[in-house]
């Protein structure tokens, strides 16, 4: 007999775990031995509530988080968790909206290792693991000129396992290109364990000799819809639309064989029926020539009742934005031109694009449909565009749009996001009325926006749930949503699933019978019902009113946050502690402790924090760059690293600060002098040290690390230095990185590089007075040290100042943490009204990019270079300079596609060297597949770390070119 899952009382582990439950025993010794150890079963109260939200506004605590790496390993899990009678939720992303990602059971993380991708019939066909991400696929597929079919405005964060869970469409797929349309065969694990490839050739004997009873009842389910006309004719005319409402019964008309209706019910099913351990896909060809317009219209209505014309037009896409969702997309600093300019008063907007595979259809197709945008009733003339940036600008506003509107909602309020579809006659009439819903209910700050030409539009409003009467407002709201949806023929889920959140509504969308056949499904796949229960079936009607998320008011970075995880693929530390979004979700839980008292929590919280949230983050801004609201979580981290430094500490830094010189002098003499040792002698004493001293504060010695490097006063010669301010074309700031750490062939670095590249190409560079004492500030203002950071910067602007010719010259950086650390330190100026914020600062690599490659002679090249950009390269946008010097001096240019920020991070790499390791992990198992002529970057800490990671010589991308035009 299956043993019970047996906890302890209830009030023991409060008191023991404050206000969260501890895990059974029983359960942790049973997940561990599924899993083969106990390293990928997590059961802290931080982890398991970091983990707990996902995108929606929903939240459930799991028990245990796990980490399983195999279909076998799934399948005992599934095994395990049955005998316990344990629910188990699968989770991926955690992009989801509608509920479908928590649970209060096990949930299962598989994005950490099922990540493989494998390219197929030269790109017409690509298997996929679940947790690879939907960019990173596509970028796979890119030189085969091909894509996956479904285009999730999440494309960036959201995983093939989601996609799968929710049949994904997108913005141009429609229901031709989605999930359903263009799935080719699955590799699924059942909750009993049986895992079938539904590719083979016998996949069908297979499942009907393992799996009798389910064969059995998926053939006679089918037999009964067939039977029964009234049913045909719902599930035609459901599934003519984009639906993911229910389960997809379109599969018992679509397909005949058990199998194959198995594999497309899964497509949808939200991880209720099985595990998907793999998928196959026939892809879709890359459109390569297109055209983008943003068209304005005085009102919703008048957008909306132009879509009949346009849609003739055959578009790839046409999205609706309304005037909320035109404002708040006007604050994005990406935001193109035409939208910036746009007086919105009551407007609405259509984002058009068409799509050819030659310029010459694309011309023609425009040509031909010219007239009809020209009688549209326009504010603006319209106005199609192929410039690829302007395009781009347009796509980034409305791709994070519900992130940058849910964004700006009020601080302490929930953002919900509704996802319905309506026939396309019925869109304007729906529109209307649910502008009209808004007011009724007092949703003043509601936004609509969507795939118009599909007849699918999103909406989102704002609640706080803390209020009772607020629960009943929204209930009454979403009563009239459906009643407003099902009036005008149409599904209350297009593309977002059915979740949490519209459950208790598949009922009445189906009516009793198809109700009763979704429910058999449910009870032929997981007998027990243990597999993400509430979720699709719930005949609670109040389940969307329940387990709702509640945002306490915490601080700016984290108050803007939707959790919507976009930022989770960029984090270097996301395999080892902590993402941006669960340092985020961290902060509220303690702040939501204290507020209620439960002071055992929050000391357990705070104390795993520290270390996971706060000591392993780069702050290297990279999550900005992927966020749709720009939250930069290192600013948050940086300011609970400057709670925790003593007087000693900011002493000390602050005496550097005044001392700088004759600090980097010494820290690169003791690299020499580690360097002339035996490595075990000074590895181990600095291994002492940090016991004693703590790993913040004392930095760990490797023999991978360079000797030290040489004064940057050497960098150009006298007589240069001497007449330089008054003839100098621009002022040489060489980053005291390349003083600290010299190259590994003890040969100059990027510093002497670039000075020699100048001269060669008529430059003439001027130092800094005092440029060896000298700093951009990045050391102290990463540690959150403001008194050094200050002290720093009192020196470095005038200095700057003066040997710019106040701002005349552009300041030149080596380095490009050190560029972007130069430029906060002119922004600081600038917010301070200083005379300073004249200062121009420019990378070495823009530098010479434009100014230096065009007046020298390449003359030897290298066959092949494997490149890795920087997180500050990236935020710096000197990306195309980078490659563009790399395409100056090798042949072949690969920068891989897991290249990922290598999370150095100045000193964070010395103080704890597993971060850099977790980091790199995958860029240097891809790079281990083949061995490149040279190895470049442009940040001397960051060619460290991936020389420290791949154990191939990383070298700034200047002394490569340098050495190919002598």
């Amino acid at each position: 007999m299956p043993r019970s899952w047996h906890r302890t009382n209830a009030d023991e582990d409060r008191a023991r775990h404050g206000g969260l439950p501890a895990p059974a025993e029983g359960l942790l010794t049973d997940l561990r031995a599924a899993l083969s150890g106990a390293d990928r079963v997590l059961h802290r109260a931080s982890d398991r509530l970091a983990r707990a939200n996902d995108a929606s506004h929903y939240m459930l605590t799991p028990q245990a988080v796990v980490a399983p790496d195999s279909a076998e390993e799934v399948g005992r899990l599934l095994r395990a968790t049955a005998a316990l009678g344990v629910p188990l939720t699968f989770r991926s992303g955690g992009t989801s909206l509608s509920g479908q990602g928590v649970t209060d059971g096990v949930l299962v993380d598989t994005r950490r290792h099922f990540r493989d991708i494998e390219v197929l019939d030269g790109g017409a066909m690509v298997r996929v693991q679940p947790g690879a991400v939907v960019r990173q696929v596509n970028a796979r597929l890119a030189p085969f000129g091909r894509k996956l079919g479904p285009d999730p405005a999440s494309e960036s964060a959201c995983t093939v396992g989601g996609v799968i869970a929710n049949n994904s469409s997108g913005m141009a797929c429609g229901t031709r290109h989605n999930t359903y349309s263009t799935l080719d065969s699955l590799t699924l694990v059942l909750p009993s364990g049986t895992v079938i490839d539904t590719g083979e050739p016998d996949a069908d004997e297979r499942l009907r000799a393992r799996e009798p009873a389910l064969y059995e009842g998926l053939d006679r389910l089918r037999q009964r819809i067939l039977a029964n006309p009234e049913s045909v004719r719902t599930i035609r005319r459901q599934f003519a639309m984009k639906n993911t409402m229910g389960y997809g019964l379109n599969s018992f008309l679509d397909h005949s064989r058990p199998v194959d209706v198995l594999a497309h019910l899964v497509v949808g099913s939200e991880g209720t029926l099985a595990f998907v351990a793999e998928a196959t896909f026939r892809t879709v060809p890359v459109m390569p020539h297109a055209v983008t317009g943003l068209l304005v219209f005085d009102t919703l209505s008048a957008a909306t009742g132009a879509l009949p014309a346009l849609v003739e037009t055959a578009p790839a896409t046409i999205e609706l934005l309304d005037a909320a969702s035109l404002r708040v997309g006007q604050l994005d600093p990406q935001a193109d031109r035409v939208l910036q300019e746009i007086a919105v008063a009551n407007h609405a907007a259509l984002l058009v694009e068409y799509q050819e595979q030659s310029a010459d259809a694309l011309a023609a197709h425009t040509a031909d449909h010219k007239g009809v945008l020209q009688q549209l009733p326009l504010s603006t003339p319209a106005h199609l565009t192929g410039d690829p940036r302007s395009r781009n600008r347009l796509w980034h506003v409305r791709k994070g749009l519900y992130a940058a509107v849910a964004g700006a909602r009020p601080s302490g309020t929930t953002a919900l996001l509704e996802d319905i579809v309506v026939p396309v006659p019925a869109l304007l009439a729906t529109c209307e009325e649910l502008t009209r819903l808004f007011d009724r209910h007092g949703y003043h700050d509601s936004v609509i926006f969507g795939h118009a030409k599909d007849g699918n539009v999103h909406f989102m409003l704002n609640e706080r749930f803390e209020d009772p009467e607020n629960l009943t407002r929204y209930h009454r709201f979403s009563e009239d949503i459906v009643d407003l949806v099902l009036g005008h023929g149409g599904s209350l889920k297009a593309e977002h699933g059915t979740g949490r959140m519209m459950a208790p509504y598949v009922r009445r969308q189906y009516g009793d019978e198809l109700y009763d056949v979704m429910c058999d499904i449910k009870r032929l796949c997981d007998p027990g019902g243990f597999l993400n229960p509430g979720v699709i079936i719930n005949d609670d009607p109040g389940a969307h009113v329940q387990h709702l998320k509640t945002t306490p008011t915490v601080e700016p970075e984290v108050d803007r946050c939707v959790e919507c995880g976009y930022c989770e693929p960029v984090c270097p530390s996301r395999d080892l502690t902590t993402t941006p979004r669960q340092r985020i979700v961290l902060r509220r839980a303690m702040v939501a402790a204290e507020a209620r008292g439960d002071l055992e929590l929050l000391r357990e919280l705070d104390e795993d924090y520290d270390y996971d949230a706060v000591q392993t983050c780069a702050v290297d801004g990279m999550c900005q760059t992927a966020c749709p609201v720009l939250i930069n979580t290192g600013d948050l981290v940086k300011r609970l690293r400057a709670q925790d430094h003593g007087k000693v500490s900011e002493a000390g830094w602050r005496t550097a600060a005044k001392h700088w010189g004759a600090t980097t002098r010494a820290a690169a003499l003791a690299l020499d002098i580690a360097a002339s040792l035996p490595a075990p002698v000074v590895t181990g004493a600095t291994k002492a040290a940090r016991r004693v001293g703590g790993e913040e504060a004392v930095p760990l010695w490797t023999a991978d690390l360079p000797p030290g490097g040489q004064a940057r006063r050497r960098l150009i010669d006298q007589e240069s230095e001497r007449s330089g301010h008054r003839e100098a074309d621009a002022v040489f700031f060489s980053a005291c990185v390349g003083s600290m750490f010299g190259t590994t062939t003890r040969e100059a670095g990027a510093g002497r590089a670039f000075a020699e590249l100048s001269r060669l190409a008529g430059v003439r560079l001027a130092l800094p007075p005092e440029l060896d004492s000298l700093c951009c500030g990045t050391p102290w203002q990463s540690k959150g040290l403001r008194s050094g950071y200050d002290t720093m910067r009192q020196r470095l602007l005038p200095a700057l100042w003066e040997a710019s010719r106040h701002g005349e010259l552009p300041v030149v950086c080596d380095a490009s943490s050190c560029t972007e650390g130069l430029r906060s330190s002119v922004a600081a100026a600038r917010a301070e009204g200083s005379p300073y914020e004249g200062l121009r600062v420019v990378d070495a690599v823009e530098f010479v990019s434009q100014y230096v490659l065009p007046e020298i002679e390449v003359k030897r090249r290298l066959p092949s270079l494997a490149l890795h950009p920087t997180c500050s390269s990236t935020r710096l946008g000197l990306d195309d300079a980078l490659r563009s010097l790399a395409g100056a001096v090798a042949d072949e240019v690969v920068v891989p596609q897991a290249w990922g920020c290598c999370a150095f991070a100045g000193d964070r790499g010395l103080l704890h060297p597993e971060l850099t390791a977790s980091a790199t992990r995958a860029e240097s198992a891809e790079l281990a597949g083949r061995t490149y002529t040279a190895y470049a970057s442009c940040n001397r800490t960051c060619e460290i770390g991936m020389t420290r990671a791949t154990g191939h010589d990383y070298r700034h991308i200047l002394e490569l070119l340098w050495e190919a035009v002598l």
